[in-house]
């Protein structure tokens, strides 16, 4: 594949990526009623690189090739949306769902189900439609929803998991099993906080339209 051949491969992902990232921030404003609870803490994104799309399919057995990264690969765009709490994760998805021009093409759920070593995202491939002047075709995105704590967890596994050096490597995946769970559990306190905020939050909006109704 050479770097023109990706370059042109590449471009309608990248704006299918942009089309779905645009979604999501209106989705995180319009989600909830104010401002100050919005469900996103920060959104990442990439386009998977002409090496890194070389090697997975090579991993894969194929030739890395355009026709080949096409058939085989449904994360060359990708997105990671952080979000605070895990009902946010499942209020997005499913007004993602909601819209009718997007089709969910894989979805799974690591959070009802973590993996075995902790690890709990939310991931969907959407296929999202791209309009050039010879017609439509749908692009696949890979969306990793993450909480705050979720992310952190992974960041930090991925880091100390891959150095050669470790010693006692089993006694530290049972230890990283268990700050998964630990962080879930705080995470859940936080959200019992949240939830209460915003309770009081409407409940007092509530109180002072009816002293101004007086």
């Amino acid at each position: 594949m050479t770097d023109k051949e990706y370059y042109d491969f590449v471009h309608p992902y990248r704006d299918a990526m942009q089309m779905l990232l645009t979604r999501l921030d209106v989705l995180n404003h319009s989600l909830y009623k104010t401002s100050y609870s919005e469900p996103i803490h920060n959104i990442q994104d990439r386009i998977k690189s002409k090496l890194s799309l070389e090697e997975k399919l090579e991993r894969k057995g194929k030739t890395p090739s355009v026709m080949n990264a096409k058939d085989y690969l449904k994360d060359i765009a990708g997105i990671r949306v952080i979000c605070y709490f895990v009902s946010d994760i499942y209020n997005l998805i499913d007004n993602l769902k909601m819209q009718s021009d997007l089709i969910i093409v894989q979805e799974r759920d690591y959070i009802a189900n973590p993996k075995e070593n902790g690890y709990r995202s939310y991931h969907v491939i959407v296929g999202v439609p791209v309009y050039c002047l010879d017609g439509m075709e749908y692009f696949p995105v890979e969306v990793q929803f993450r909480t705050m704590s979720m992310d952190f967890w992974a960041s930090m596994e991925h880091r100390v998991s891959y150095k050669k050096e470790v010693e006692n490597r089993e006694q530290m995946r049972e230890e990283l099993k268990d700050y998964a769970q630990q962080l879930m559990e705080i995470e859940r306190r936080f959200e019992g906080f949240s939830e209460k905020g915003q309770l009081k939050t409407q409940n007092d909006s509530e109180r002072f339209g009816q002293r101004n109704k007086v």
